[in-house]
């Protein structure tokens, strides 16, 4: 399998960096390589997760975030990584309009 993310999936990923970043020095690097690694697992655990909104979803291992995938036969495309202390019905509507 190969992996592709979108632009607002990139996007979000900035988002997150930058979050990070702000907080500490260096802590949105970790949060960068952190995400990447999650979304690297889905070579060999892709579509294992569980189904929200039509979307695979991955939690993130170190990170309060998820990683919603779909796989289109042998390409796991990345459609958002979002944070999951946003509202729920913020997080429904993204995923939603996509």
């Amino acid at each position: 399998m190969r992996i592709e993310i979108i632009d607002a999936a990139e996007r979000d990923i900035e988002d997150g960096y930058n979050f990070y970043e702000r907080q500490s020095p260096g802590l949105g690097f970790y949060f960068l390589d952190s995400i990447y690694s999650d979304i690297d697992s889905l070579i060999y655990f892709g579509g294992i997760h569980i189904e929200i909104y039509g979307y695979h979803r991955l939690l993130s291992k170190r990170f309060p975030f998820s990683v919603y995938y779909k796989i289109d036969e042998d390409i796991v495309k990345i459609f958002a990584v979002l944070d999951n202390r946003r509202n729920p019905s913020w997080i429904r509507k993204r995923l939603t309009t996509n």
